[in-house]
């Protein structure tokens, strides 16, 4: 199943989402309305490598716990992202088994070829 995980919200989704082909096999989650289950996120991990390459630090929470000053490891970072939605780097995408992290040119060119 292909699916993206996004937030709503999201300017970045949002636009990212507007410029995708038509593609009817593409499913939509939303992760606030529906946060990720662990099982979810063991998916993920075991696509993208670690927790670290899933994890957002441009998150208003990295900055206002200070994260950047502490040492995180594998489990903070799975911990993080299963507590607050917004530690999960967006949008991800899973598309015929492989994993598409992040809003950069590069991920999203890349994306839209895969879907088309």
């Amino acid at each position: 199943m292909n699916t993206i995980y996004y937030l709503a919200s999201c300017d970045t989704c949002r636009k990212i989402i507007k410029s995708l082909p038509k593609n009817d096999s593409l499913v939509f989650h939303d992760i606030k309305q529906n946060p990720i289950t662990p099982a979810e996120l063991e998916v993920m991990h075991g696509l993208a490598g670690s927790y670290e390459a899933l994890f957002s630090r441009k998150a208003q929470l990295y900055k206002s716990l200070d994260l950047k000053n502490k040492a995180l490891t594998e489990t903070d970072y799975r911990n993080y992202i299963l507590e607050h939605y917004t530690f999960l780097s967006r949008p991800v995408f899973i598309i015929e088994g492989k994993i598409y992290i992040g809003n950069n040119q590069k991920v999203i060119a890349e994306v839209i070829k895969a879907l088309s």
